[in-house]
């Protein structure tokens, strides 16, 4: 223990020395100090080698072994933990990568807005005191037939809905659509925290129009649809359309509400999707208020989308939550710009939506293209095959999209977790699959001005893997 360094000898070493110019002086103490606890601590414990073997151990190296952790420690302070990370996976709507990825032009209008001030809830025309909601609130009622707000994400949405609608009283909703949205949260215990009680009706795989009829009573509020974004119940089912949904609310004055979850404002039938129905579909029927969200198949930043009638609309906004809720200028700055596009209907702008759009032949042509400028070593086995692209994201669970699969093999018994690996951690991250002893590499995911970074990463990993 009399080896260990102080820290007024660590801070004279002279790296640290130049380390505490440029990162503070405070700085550099607090991380020596943590440093040499955490060596104390191992002295006490030692595992491993004999305790006798702690007598070869000199103060030089200790001091070595501390001044060298502390650089470290210095250098994952100073390096953003959030990175970019190119999505090979070919799952579009990857949740553990943060989603859909922003367009350019969300990216611009992020970039500008922060840079500066901004009108967030100012009126340039008037030079009075604006409202931030007008910033998206035009477009999306453009776009969807009906006014609406945005708040931090759809979970946030159905709360706010079920708190102002029914904090005094009882929703209705179907078993079978009690889903949790992941994460361990849970359509009832969102509905329990919004003060708001839970009144289930029919059963997990049929639920019944007569079901919602028979459950009302004087404390009835509100009539809940939950669209199973993340799951399927197939076989011997039932649930009453929405039409029938939105009659029998109107018979019984009662709102009803409908968490659309994934939120699509373009009509994914073209791509042979089924289930994902549009968002505008749901008010034109009548629906009173729609929840969605912004960064899943909207493909835009994340938010909570309520949309719907303005009676009800207005009643959502004026709850005091909602201020607790709102959104920041640069979500409504990427938000503004990602419905523009959908506007004026320039939906291979959106990456999310041109991923989604390319076809297998396009994706096919791109995979030969990158193959061909790989050049790797002798022992790398590169071929192409068919596979499956997945939305994922919570949504449309059992639909896939046709796909080229890049399968890389190495020989000698190297080994490809050691490869997955390297990718994950290089200087560029590359997530990818494994899959029967191989690296899977889906196009799909990857942007075209990632091909080059993730040219770069496999030659890097796989020079490692050589070595």
């Amino acid at each position: 223990m009399r080896r260990v360094p102080s820290v007024d000898e660590l801070l004279k070493r002279p790296r640290i020395e130049e380390r505490a110019k440029g990162s503070g002086r405070a700085l550099v103490v607090a991380e020596a100090r943590a440093v040499l606890d955490e060596l104390r601590q191992a002295i006490r414990k030692p595992s491993g080698p004999a305790e006798g073997a702690n007598q070869s151990i000199n103060t030089a190296s200790l001091a070595d072994a501390a001044e060298e952790k502390i650089i470290r420690r210095l250098n994952a302070l100073g390096s953003p933990s959030l990175q970019r990370v190119i999505n090979a996976t070919g799952v579009v709507l990857h949740t553990n990568l943060g989603r859909a990825p922003l367009s350019e032009a969300a990216v611009r209008a992020i970039t500008e807005t922060a840079g500066g001030y901004s009108n967030l809830e100012y009126d340039l025309a008037s030079g009075k005191r604006g409202k931030r909601d007008l910033h998206a609130g035009g477009l999306l009622e453009k776009l969807l037939g009906a006014p609406a707000i945005v708040v931090n994400n759809n979970a946030a949405a159905i709360f706010l809905v079920l708190n102002e609608l029914a904090s005094d009283g009882e929703v209705i909703v179907s078993r079978g659509e009690l889903i949790e949205i992941g994460d361990g949260f849970r359509i009832p215990d969102i509905l329990a925290r919004s003060g708001a009680t839970l009144r289930e009706v029919g059963t997990t795989n049929r639920t019944g129009l007569a079901d919602y009829r028979d459950a009302v009573s004087e404390r009835t509020r509100m009539l809940l649809r939950v669209h199973p974004s993340n799951f399927r119940v197939v076989g011997f089912t039932a649930r009453p359309g929405l039409d029938e949904m939105v009659a029998l609310g109107g018979e019984l004055r009662l709102p009803v509400v409908e968490d659309l979850g994934s939120g699509c404002l373009y009509d994914f039938a073209q791509q042979g999707f089924e289930d994902e129905p549009p968002v505008v579909e749901s008010l034109r029927a009548g629906t009173d208020l729609v929840t969605f969200s912004g960064d899943k198949l909207l493909g835009g930043p994340q938010a909570g989308i309520i949309a719907g009638k303005p009676e009800w609309l207005r009643r959502v906004r004026r709850n005091p939550l909602f201020r607790a809720l709102r959104v920041d200028k640069l979500t409504y700055a990427a938000l503004e710009a990602t419905l523009r596009d959908y506007l004026f209907g320039r939906y291979d702008h959106i990456p999310l939506l041109r991923m989604i759009r390319a076809g297998a032949e396009d994706i096919q042509r791109r995979a030969e293209r990158f193959v061909g400028g790989l050049s790797l070593g002798e022992s790398i086995s590169i071929s192409l095959q068919s596979g499956e692209s997945v939305l994922g994201g919570g949504s449309t669970p059992a639909q896939s999209i046709p796909t080229t699969l890049i399968r890389i093999r190495t020989g000698n018994g190297r080994s490809v977790a050691r490869i997955e690996a390297s990718l994950r951690q290089g200087d560029q991250p590359v997530v990818a699959r494994i899959e029967d002893d191989a690296l899977l590499i889906d196009l799909r995911t990857v942007q075209a001005a990632e091909e080059e970074p993730l040219t770069n990463a496999l030659r890097s990993a796989l020079g490692e893997t050589n070595e």
